[in-house]
């Protein structure tokens, strides 16, 4: 990582922009580092939407998850003129031809009609799995490389797209296991696995470990389980990671395990099919991880 630069006077990293003078300044002694800064914002203020829209000079961002990455024009289904007042049937009938044939040429080619099949296979389930719009976007710009790659071809739309959600997550710590996400896109878990793999390999991405940790907040929420035994449940797994106890144990199940023991230290006992229907996971494994964690950890649960 790169130093953070100091002040050549005091040493402090505290600096302070005053935009209104242009000037960077020391906090701790008040010397200026740099002056005449160019302000890279509008001149102009907007108190409301409407006039932020109207005073900008700039158009929409770059949207990946859009075929077009939403730089095409359209045109609009109104069928009025620039007064507001509606055109004649005869003109309805050209607009009508003209949007029809707008459409067409807009996805001509055969990679545009794969991006528009599998975007929308994207928003749907990550609109099911609860996804943000920056993920969406991550996966979206993935899905490009991997169509940009040639990795697309002789393979599933749908599969591929399940795929690439599956990295998203990963590399982004989000708790969606590959059931869950075989579930919502109607595809195979061993068929998403396979496609996850091979983008994988191809692209060259290395996967973070998944952390049992990033399940606790979920598992506890859903469970409706108090801020104390999400604390005690991570505490247990912090534990058990230092102790190598979670190597080539799946992550929910040992997550899943470290809830139900937190629970019932904490006074806030669920049964293990509870914690099991939430987690996913069956009531042996729970059982098992149940019983490893207790022996390794030494820890004393009431019964």
């Amino acid at each position: 990582m790169a130093e953070k630069p100091k002040c050549p006077d005091c040493g402090s990293s505290n600096f302070k922009r005053d935009y209104s003078k242009g000037e960077l300044y020391c906090q701790k002694c008040g010397t200026v580092l740099e002056e005449g800064m160019i302000d890279s914002g509008p001149e102009w203020r907007a108190f409301d939407a409407v006039q932020r829209e109207k005073r900008a000079r700039t158009g929409a961002p770059v949207k990946y998850t859009r075929a077009n990455k939403g730089l095409s024009t359209e045109i609009d289904q109104y069928d009025k003129d620039f007064r507001g007042v509606r055109i004649s049937a005869e003109q309805r009938s050209t607009m009508y031809r003209i949007r029809k044939w707008h459409k067409r040429a807009s996805v001509s080619s055969s990679m545009e009609r794969n991006l528009t099949v599998a975007l929308n296979e994207l928003e749907r389930i990550s609109s099911m799995l609860g996804l943000s719009n920056n993920l969406r976007e991550a996966a979206a710009l993935l899905y490009r490389k991997a169509v940009a790659k040639g990795l697309i071809r002789g393979r599933l739309i749908e599969a591929v797209v399940a795929a690439v959600v599956y990295v998203i997550c990963r590399q982004y710590h989000i708790p969606r296991t590959l059931d869950e996400i075989s579930e919502v896109s109607g595809i195979s878990k061993k068929e998403i696995g396979r496609t996850y793999r091979f983008i994988k390999a191809d692209l060259g991405l290395k996967m973070p470990l998944t952390n049992p940790v990033h399940y606790v907040p979920r598992f506890a929420s859903e469970l409706k389980l108090s801020g104390e035994v999400q604390e005690k449940a991570i505490n247990i797994l912090d534990q058990a990671v230092k102790k190598g106890l979670i190597s080539g144990r799946g992550p929910t199940g040992v997550a899943a395990a470290a809830v139900y023991i937190s629970g019932v230290m904490m006074g806030e006992r669920r049964t293990q099919k509870e914690v099991a229907d939430v987690a996913g996971v069956t009531e042996v494994t729970i059982r098992n991880r149940y019983r490893e964690l207790k022996d390794k950890l030494g820890l004393d649960i009431p019964s």
